[in-house]
């Protein structure tokens, strides 16, 4: 259902020659990842590896306390 939804916006109509996508949103249509995205998640990803560590350091220390 989504692939016939984004075929339908994705298409440029004789009438108007524009997409309908564009039309609606007066926007293009974007295709593929966000990059904004993409970054937030490396952002993310380091965060979560930092307070893993920390986590393990403080496991460390109450082991031996």
């Amino acid at each position: 259902m989504a692939l016939a939804v984004f075929a339908v916006n994705n298409k440029v109509y004789s009438m108007t020659k524009m997409l309908l996508f564009m039309a609606n949103y007066g926007r293009k249509l974007r295709i593929g990842i966000d990059i904004r995205r993409k970054e937030k998640m490396k952002k993310a990803m380091k965060f979560v590896e930092r307070m893993k560590k920390v986590q393990e350091e403080a496991e460390t220390v109450l082991r031996k306390a």
